[in-house]
């Protein structure tokens, strides 16, 4: 089959994909552009990712493209509408701010998860995702039913720490579609990593951010859970927002690494919280010394106790530190969190009193 041949199959094939609410075909509607095929069977295409679209139209157009016979792989770059001045008016079209509706609490969702976490810092680089990561399975590991929803849409990490590369799967009657949440080592996962090609950025605006954790909330079947556990993205946000607008969390975990530069962030990221009435549970300080390999000091990569400091300042639980170790990163890379991979490491121990300490603050708040 000619590159020209496979380029009109997979065409076709796409074209027998239609949007539920439009019911346009996503050629015709200009979700798929500037499609080509190679001769190594490899089809590349753009996908218009637009803020009403259903969570399932980009993986159906991607599994009708990769079904068609000679294509060996399918490569999608999800782009968004550009703010474009329209004609004549000077008026901006495309993605406006607010073209996704603010989210709004629904008593209804999550109805089966019984506790609801999430885990925030002020800056990025602070070992947040690590830190969710280890306290899902440390949950998961003590007997509770857990799930981890990946909210760091710009920077999904919990996929690599997990193991977990695969696609999830949709299940329902049309028109009442759930995404079916992954699952690996007792947790079960959610994150737009798994809806990502490896190295695709997530280049969108903070109404899209929005609607997809909406979905991600609302559209997932999380099923029955005694908690779930939230990484945010770094920041006072769009995500932070969304999330205390959408379900009534039960709190917050702050991670931060002990110098004044991460603490003064972690500061404001408290004080967002507080003034969308979101109980803050207490400070997790990381990185939190180093055992030298030679002579077992401890060296203060990152000084010391500015995360205790912090908690006694803004009158919180102070959850405990966890030191650098080489278990961590061993554990990220390969996919087993540190709990699961090294429980008797240095790290290990220290997470898991974390985690105790965290349910010792959730059960004095019920």
């Amino acid at each position: 089959m000619t590159e020209d041949e496979l380029r009109r199959s997979v065409m076709s094939a796409l074209s027998r994909i239609k949007h539920p609410k439009t019911g346009k075909d996503v050629i015709t509607s200009g979700h798929v552009q500037n499609l080509v095929a190679g001769d190594d069977g490899v089809v590349r295409f753009q996908f218009m990712l637009k803020p009403d679209d259903p969570s399932d139209l980009l993986r159906d157009a991607r599994a009708a493209a990769e079904a068609v016979d000679g294509v060996a792989e399918v490569k999608v770059n999800v782009q968004l509408p550009q703010m474009a001045p329209s004609g004549g008016g000077g008026k901006q079209g495309g993605l406006q701010p607010g073209s996704v509706p603010a989210p709004t609490p629904k008593p209804g969702i999550l109805t089966g998860v019984r506790q609801i976490i999430a885990v925030s810092s002020g800056k990025g680089g602070v070992g947040k995702s690590m830190v969710a990561a280890n306290l899902a399975a440390a949950f998961a590991k003590s007997g509770k039913t857990v799930g981890l929803l990946d909210a760091d849409i710009y920077g999904p990490n919990i996929p690599l720490m997990y193991g977990v590369q695969r696609r999830p799967s949709v299940s329902g009657e049309k028109g009442k579609e759930m995404i079916e949440p992954l699952e690996a080592h007792g947790v079960k996962l959610m994150s737009l990593g798994f809806l990502l090609d490896k190295e695709q950025p997530a280049i969108m605006r903070g109404p899209l951010i929005s609607g997809i954790l909406k979905q991600f909330l609302e559209q997932v079947d999380w099923g029955t859970l005694d908690l779930m556990v939230v990484d945010m993205p770094p920041g006072t946000g769009d995500a932070q927002l969304s999330l205390v607008q959408t379900i009534d969390l039960d709190g917050a975990v702050m991670v931060t690494t002990p110098q004044e530069v991460s603490t003064g962030d972690v500061r404001r990221g408290v004080k967002m919280f507080e003034r969308v009435n979101t109980r803050v549970l207490g400070v997790v300080e990381n990185m939190s010394g180093l055992a030298c390999p030679h002579c077992d000091e401890i060296v203060d990569v990152f000084g010391s106790g500015g995360g205790e400091t912090l908690a006694k300042e803004m009158k919180l639980s102070f959850l405990g530190r966890i030191p650098l170790d080489p278990a961590v990163r061993k554990a990220g890379d390969e996919g087993v969190p540190t709990v699961l991979s090294a429980p008797d490491s240095a790290a290990g121990l220290a997470i898991t009193a974390v985690m105790h300490a965290v349910a010792d603050v959730l059960d004095a708040v019920e």
